[in-house]
């Protein structure tokens, strides 16, 4: 019954979120916001601690804005999520601004496939949708959501901005090294491991686990390995862009760690400058002392 109430929920989002005058919605969106907030739920409490820990000398009045506006992000993207399908192509070009994109677009066009990682911030869905109305195929990886006929919703979601997005399954990983070798772009979110075969990193000055699959690709198929951190601006989204090379020198299984370490290490300067932008409402450290 909470999968198909979840279903109808979405679906009535898609359905009449995109057809609000957008001043209406996106003021909606912030209200519901400020109402999770005062609900103040798991998701919210999870958000303030792993904000605490980001951001440690905050003062209780300084944190509680943070959350505020964390929460207002988190909705903005989801406003997005309902709408971005009524956005026309010069929108979606238009609002988004780079830095060092270079380090994805000189590989593409020498035809290499590029392994970029994103932590959960901004608008990643609107950064791909960018690309693929560039003419950048990309093919990326989701959580299986229940039930199924919502995950298949989100699917067709992301494959009308021109995405290939993968199931998270046993499979999933094949066809990412099949993409690799056909010199594709493929983006995989990494700042949460949703497997239990994530490596322990040092993340804020505590350790927390990542998935290695973009360190994996990139080492293992010899492609190029880019962070991406997306960032809300006024209008669309910044995408910053940094390149990682993996260590030449030890085992595969050394280097892989390593990599993955690089990855976090790149996360946190992203997510320190944006911390409002970045939506992690789960729990992401291993140490249970920190959560509540």
């Amino acid at each position: 019954m909470k999968d198909e109430i979840s279903y109808l929920a979405y679906l009535v989002g898609w359905k009449i979120v995109g057809w609000l005058p957008e001043k209406t919605a996106y003021s909606l969106f912030k209200r519901l916001a400020h109402y999770m907030y005062s609900k103040n739920g798991k998701s919210v409490r999870r958000l303030r601690t792993n904000y605490s820990v980001v951001s440690p000398n905050l003062s209780p009045e300084e944190l509680e804005n943070l959350v505020i506006a964390g929460l207002e992000s988190y909705m903005r993207y989801w406003c997005d999520t309902f709408r971005i399908h009524t956005w026309s192509p010069t929108r979606i070009q238009n609002n988004v601004t780079t830095t060092n994109d270079h380090f994805l677009r000189n590989p593409m066009k020498s035809g290499k496939g590029v392994v970029i990682a994103l932590p959960h911030s901004g608008n990643w869905d609107h950064a791909g949708a960018y690309f693929c109305q560039e003419g950048i195929p990309l093919v990326t990886v989701a959580e299986i959501l229940k039930p199924k006929k919502l995950f298949e919703k989100f699917l067709d979601y992301r494959q009308q901005m021109g995405f290939e997005v993968l199931g998270l399954d046993a499979r999933a990983f094949v066809t990412l090294i099949k993409r690799a070798r056909e010199k594709r772009l493929i983006a995989l979110v990494a700042d949460r491991d949703l497997s239990s075969s994530g490596l322990e990193v040092n993340f804020f000055g505590k350790t927390a686990k990542m998935p290695a699959g973009p360190a994996v690709l990139a080492i293992k198929e010899e492609i190029p390995l880019v962070v991406a951190h997306v960032s809300y601006t006024p209008s669309g989204i910044h995408i910053d862009f940094h390149e990682i090379l993996p260590p030449l020198a030890g085992s595969d299984e050394e280097r892989i760690k390593e990599t993955v370490q690089m990855i976090a290490s790149t996360f946190e300067k992203g997510i320190a400058e944006h911390l409002e932008d970045w939506h992690m409402l789960q729990r992401i450290w291993i140490d249970e002392g920190i959560y509540s």
